[in-house]
């Protein structure tokens, strides 16, 4: 060869293409020399056959980071234009291509041109179609396509297989997937591989379904397949999960004791988990254990541990191991920062979480704040009712480009109603919705305990039926504060009717409600009511306290009270809870000289008497 004017001109084409096919097996790093080499055999005369076409494909089809796929379909469509005939590998490499490209509906068209240009059914093409689809979540027309090929006579292979578990496992579809491994074993040439066992023994772990992992994995080593170290990581893990140490241990031994040794992932599971646990001190071991054992920490195992130290609020010791960090030359990303900021919030050192805020971005690899380190830093400031400087970084985040979320405005509308900001908070919750931010349960709880406080009752009232109305389920928060607000307005029947409610959607009430609804009856007089709620509270498990109790002595001492229902009140104690509803007020602390004396006055007698000997111990 020889150059002239920048264009290769070619003295021997058999050497040239030779040449060709060499650098294909090599690879190439950029798109610009393959497309030149296609130019010029595609000047050739006669043609180089589709074979040295097709290696030139594949290798660009391999380019890393972007490959040029659009390029490799627009060649091959000009190929075949010019007359020359595509193979069978040819229609492959171009299916892979369009599915990559995510246009799955043109690469199907080349199984049934492979059809009709005479070649065998091939395995490689729908394993790659079966890839795609999978890839797209769509398993049903996954399980189609290989329901129809298997009537074309097509054996799958093992990376068919391979392809259907993970389409199974990754939809949560384990029994489906446990059958297939079934029929594999018992109908396919082709046995499971570790790579098959452990998809399985992850999806089995992650749906909590652990004894059944532990079954396959007893049954794959039965079937002389060994485990390898991603096996025993998801095992591990699922281990970890349910707080199953000692099976754990067990399981490390039996590693090392088949020269499986825990590699990086091992060792940030444990260190993840004991952490969780509340056990910092053995997860800090582990990562000891791992330095000494010569796997060097990353980022994700710093950051697991950092979020430990900080969430026990021992910032101390989460400084001194981002300095470890930093030595060791691992790079804090954004999850180390957001979780430093976070412990620096928690521990109400908001300066310094601001300060490191800051620190970040000016950092030498001028890490941008996310979403969540702007709200954890919102929400700190606002609990500081630093609304202004909270305000600031809520504007400063928009402007930046970073979209606020639920837990951001939630925040900020809790600071803002807090502070009676009754009308900035409705303009926020306009710009929610504005912004395609659907709000929570913990928005509209925030909203109604807002009004609720300014005194807006039947604004919160109007909240609480929009809510419902939009389908939104209501938890224990806003029930007990809407009982709240309705007592408050008298409206009795309604509140009853939204503590049936609370029950019949599994929110049980806590002992504040029923305080709240005992509280509202003996007020409107009625008694009977009180007195019955009294008992649904009994019955739900919470003991009459204090505050309960001294509800109804107040109300023997009220002038507008009726003698009858103060009858029923003393009747009612002497029937029922004497011993337990009254007689502990006499020793309760809290309770006031002149509750206990109203008490022996309204209970007077031989129970009384028999109170008062109980309480001296007699």
């Amino acid at each position: 060869m020889r150059m002239r004017r920048g264009d290769v001109v070619v003295d021997d084409p058999e050497l040239f293409i030779q040449s060709v096919i060499e650098q294909c097996k090599l690879g190439f790093r950029s798109a610009k020399i393959p497309v030149s080499i296609f130019h010029q055999l595609n000047c050739f005369r006669p043609r180089p056959c589709i074979i040295v076409f097709n290696q030139l494909f594949t290798a660009m089809s391999k380019i890393q980071p972007h490959p040029p796929l659009s390029t490799v379909v627009t060649f091959s469509n000009q190929l075949e234009l010019s007359g020359l005939r595509p193979n069978r590998y040819s229609l492959g490499i171009l299916a892979n291509c369009y599915c990559r490209l995510g246009r799955v509906d043109f690469a199907f068209s080349f199984l049934g041109k492979h059809l009709k240009l005479g070649f065998p059914l091939d395995v490689v093409i729908v394993n790659t179609l079966l890839n795609a689809l999978i890839t797209s979540d769509k398993l049903r027309p996954a399980v189609q396509l290989l329901d129809e090929v298997a009537k074309l006579g097509l054996q799958p292979d093992l990376i068919t297989y391979g392809a259907m578990f993970k389409g199974l496992c990754r939809n949560g579809h384990s029994a489906a997937a446990l059958n297939l491994l079934r029929y594999m074993e018992l109908n396919s040439p082709f046995k499971p591989d570790v790579v098959i066992y452990s998809t399985l023994i992850d999806c089995l772990s992650k749906d909590r379904l652990l004894p059944q992992a532990l079954g396959l994995f007893k049954d794959m080593k039965l079937n002389r397949i060994l485990p390898d170290v991603v096996t025993y990581n998801t095992l591990i893990r699922g281990l970890c999960s349910l707080g199953q140490w000692d099976d754990v241990n067990d399981l490390l031994v039996e590693m090392l004791d088949n020269n499986i040794a825990p590699n990086i992932e091992t060792y940030n599971t444990l260190v993840d988990m004991y952490g969780k646990e509340g056990n910092v001190d053995e997860a800090r071991a582990i990562f000891q254990l791992m330095i000494k054992r010569g796997v060097h920490p990353n980022v994700i195992t710093y950051s697991a541990l950092l979020d430990r130290y900080c969430l026990r609020g021992d910032m101390a010791e989460a400084e001194n191991l981002v300095d470890v960090m930093v030595k060791d030359g691992i790079v804090p990303d954004i999850v180390t920062f957001s979780t430093l900021i976070n412990g620096y919030c928690k521990s109400k050192q908001v300066d310094k979480a601001l300060v490191t805020f800051e620190d970040m971005r000016l950092n030498g690899t001028r890490i941008i704040p996310n979403v969540v380190t702007y709200s954890i830093l919102i929400d700190a400031l606002c609990k500081e009712n630093r609304f202004q400087l909270a305000l600031q970084k809520f504007e400063e985040m928009k402007d930046r480009g970073v979209a606020p979320n639920v837990f951001t405005y939630n925040s900020l509308l809790d600071c803002l109603l807090k502070n009676a900001e009754i009308d900035a908070a409705v303009s926020l919750h306009r710009e929610m919705d504005t912004n395609g931010v659907s709000p929570d349960i913990c928005t509209y709880n925030t909203i109604i305990n807002g009004l609720c406080k300014a005194r807006r009752l039947a604004k919160a009232v109007e909240v609480f039926s929009y809510l419902v109305a939009k389908g939104l389920q209501p938890d224990a928060t806003t029930y007990s504060t809407m009982i709240k607000v309705l007592c408050k307005q008298g409206r009795l029947g309604d509140a009853t009717a939204v503590l049936d409610e609370m029950a019949g959607n599994g929110c049980s009430p806590d002992q504040r409600t029923y305080y709240l609804i005992i509280k509202a009856f003996l007020k409107a007089n009625n008694v009977v009511k009180a007195l019955d709620y009294l008992d649904s509270m009994r019955s739900q498990g919470f003991d009459v306290d204090a505050t309960t109790a001294s509800l109804f002595l107040r109300f023997l001492t009220d002038p507008n009270v009726i003698d009858a229902n103060k009858a029923l009140l003393q009747k009612y104690d002497c029937d029922n809870y004497a011993s337990s509803l009254f007689l502990g007020l006499l020793t309760d602390p809290n309770v006031s000289d002149a509750d206990k004396a109203l008490l022996q006055k309204y209970f007077p007698g031989s129970q009384g008497e028999d109170m008062k000997k109980e309480v001296n111990g007699d």
